[in-house]
């Protein structure tokens, strides 16, 4: 297996595991990724529509190569990608451990790891480290491993636009047609991608809780759905895993994030109706007792600030405007809380943002032309 293809396969599996379609990827005929339990399906699969040129089908047993018939890559491996305990080699190259939440905590990472959310208690262990998080800004350490990817988020309360039939799938032994293993059936094997499509639809449509049907075969609509309704800022947690993830990689161990547990600016933490609260969307602030760090989504960079700077950017993400963080300042000053008010500072933060393309707030950009 060659490294372009070794690649491919990383990034096709971490959009299988987690529901997120895969980075630049165009929509078009056949699903993304294709994951057989059982090579008998194979035939059937290859002669439906849900493979096409952009699709990688993922089999036991077999030979690597091109489906001359539709233009999918074929791909073996050995194992079991489908339970929630075991591990799966792929090409002698990538070796994954898969195990369920619960364990999780208990278990060594001994490389790449597939984490699975198997039934309610798992369900309800996952519901207590993003609580604890929230409120106390303790993070499980398993759950903030690069080496981790936590199965099917948008059951979990992710915003995942993509998930469904036409970024992954699954056929089980019987020939059932999945999202996920712990997904509800969407058909069977050979089935056409429009139908397949429509029941994906149909089932979603049955909650009103978005997320339905990549995690209901293992946890009831009854506990999922009022879980996550409760917990908006559930999609913020989720981001918030993938920034420490992140930051790990960099050498970055154990930093607080704002808005989990405290605030880097104390006063901040009796601020009600915090813009950034539960959007994933809004940049977060991080820091260490030495240093303090930036992370915006849509942007590949993180970004480093003095401890004064960091204070101004969280006053700008929790009070949602440059006048509001102005007002906060003086009120401060005029009680003796905070050194003199210092307008020109904000600005100043608000133009390094803006120079680097990041709207921090909504008048960012009349203070950046004062600026």
């Amino acid at each position: 297996m060659n490294e372009e293809l070794i690649a491919r396969v990383g990034i096709h599996l971490r959009s299988w595991v987690t529901g997120r379609p895969l980075a630049g990827d165009t929509p078009g005929p056949g699903t993304a990724t294709v994951v057989l339990e059982d090579a008998a399906c194979l035939d059937a699969v290859l002669g439906s529509d849900v493979v096409g040129p952009r699709t990688l089908v993922l089999a036991p047993g077999v030979r690597d190569g091109m489906d001359e018939r539709s233009g999918a890559t074929l791909v073996g491996y050995e194992g079991s990608l489908s339970g929630a305990e075991g591990d799966a080699s792929i090409g002698d190259v990538l070796f994954l451990q898969i195990q369920d939440y619960g364990v999780s905590p208990y278990m060594s990472l001994l490389g790449t790891t597939l984490v699975r959310i198997v039934g309610d208690t798992d369900f309800e262990t996952f519901l207590a480290d993003a609580d604890a998080a929230r409120e106390e800004g303790r993070f499980a350490s398993f759950a903030v491993s690069p080496a981790v990817q936590i199965a099917d988020l948008s059951a979990l309360g992710a915003h995942v636009p993509g998930d469904g039939p036409g970024t992954r799938l699954y056929m089980d032994r019987d020939g059932g047609v999945f999202v996920s293993p712990q997904g509800l059936r969407l058909g069977t094997t050979g089935d056409p991608a429009a139908a397949l499509r429509s029941a994906w639809q149909r089932l979603g449509a049955a909650s009103e809780v978005s997320g339905a049907v990549p995690l209901g075969a293992a946890v009831s609509e009854e506990v999922r759905g009022p879980a996550v309704r409760r917990r908006p800022w559930l999609a913020r947690y989720l981001a918030a895993l993938d920034l420490l993830r992140d930051l790990q990689t960099r050498g970055i161990t154990e930093p607080r994030v704002s808005g989990f547990g405290r605030r880097l600016v104390p006063g901040l933490d009796a601020v009600d109706s915090v813009p950034e609260a539960d959007d994933p969307e809004a940049p977060f602030l991080c820091w260490t007792p030495d240093k303090a760090y930036v992370r915006v989504a849509g942007v590949d960079r993180t970004f480093q600030l003095g401890r004064r700077a960091a204070e101004i950017t969280e006053m700008l993400l929790v009070l949602g405007s440059a006048e509001a963080v102005g007002d906060y300042l003086e009120r401060n000053a005029a009680h003796g809380e905070s050194g003199p008010v210092d307008r020109a500072a904000v600005e100043r933060v608000l133009a390094f943002f803006a120079d680097k393309g990041v709207l921090l707030v909504a008048d960012a950009p009349v203070l950046e032309a004062t600026a």
